[in-house]
């Protein structure tokens, strides 16, 4: 059995000015204790030396020092900085590796697990939403601080994005196989008709994931806003103006699933529906489907 940690010792700081007495450095002396193996009275084991079978699983001593160390950081808040961006990839990672999953269970028909993926994907980017906006407690001057030792480094460098914009073409062109199978197009899908409704489900699966994509790329667009601004002015470091973001966040990711909203609403009529106040006939099924709206 390894022997238990000894207590951390408090480290002195130099003596304070006028002061006959050498003042605590308290947040020196916590950083020294979080830093050395820590013993868990229930496992009566030491954590953090990447012994233990969780720490092995996930190779923590590797994670964990892939950021900079404390007295590498250029301020405190770049921590903060790198751990959300290294936490996006590691996300887009999991899309993409979903991504080649779900297009496997479309064109083997299975689309169940279709929607099982879709919902994973779909979770995956809300928390890229939520995740990213941690960004936003960084004042402007803060990130600017940062960014002078950013390199070129921009979000069109990520590789996880530019696996997105590949995987995203590759549901496209899967979907466009499932329709095909089933002898249908997107008009059939979304329809009054509702013949398959199966496949309406995927689409608007496939629907909610581009939202949030979007939604997404709007939290990013803001976070640029109220760190360094967004204006022609503006250039991103590999050389962009910042306002380009603006129309990249309405953009989707399979824009046919959108642009047959417009289809069909282009093509609606008043005809057969209901003057405001006037009696209504009994809801009689399928064929009464979109008669309001």
């Amino acid at each position: 059995m390894k022997t238990r940690a000894e207590p951390v010792t408090e480290l002195a700081c130099p003596q304070a000015k006028g002061s006959g007495t050498r003042a605590i450095d308290h947040a020196a002396a916590l950083r020294a204790e979080l830093e050395a193996p820590i013993h868990n009275k229930m496992l009566d084991r030491e954590v953090g030396r990447g012994e233990l079978d969780y720490e092995v699983y996930l190779r923590t001593r590797e994670l964990l020092a892939l950021q900079n160390r404390p007295n590498e950081l250029v301020i405190p808040d770049e921590l903060m900085f790198q751990v959300v961006h290294q936490t996006q990839e590691l996300w887009m990672k999991l899309l993409s590796h979903e991504a080649v999953n779900l297009v496997a269970a479309l064109d083997e028909d299975e689309l169940g697990r279709a929607v099982l993926t879709l919902e994973r994907m779909v979770r995956v980017l809300e928390s890229m939403r939520t995740d990213i906006r941690v960004l936003d407690t960084l004042p402007p001057a803060k990130f600017l601080a940062i960014r002078r030792h950013l390199g070129d480094g921009s979000g069109q460098q990520s590789p996880g994005f530019n696996q997105l914009m590949v995987f995203a073409a590759g549901l496209e062109r899967a979907l466009s196989r499932l329709l095909g199978r089933r002898q249908a197009t997107l008009e059939d899908v979304y329809g009054e008709a509702g013949a398959q409704p199966d496949l309406l489900m995927i689409c608007e699966k496939l629907v909610d994931f581009d939202e949030l994509y979007q939604q997404w790329l709007v939290a990013h667009y803001h976070l640029v806003r109220r760190t360094m601004g967004v204006d022609r002015t503006v250039n991103a470091l590999d050389g962009l103006p910042s306002r380009v973001l603006v129309g990249r966040m309405t953009k989707p990711l399979l824009p046919a699933l959108w642009e047959i909203r417009v289809t069909l609403t282009n093509r609606w009529s008043r005809a057969g529906g209901h003057a405001p106040g006037a009696p209504r006939c009994p809801f009689s099924g399928r064929e009464s489907a979109g008669r309001e709206g």
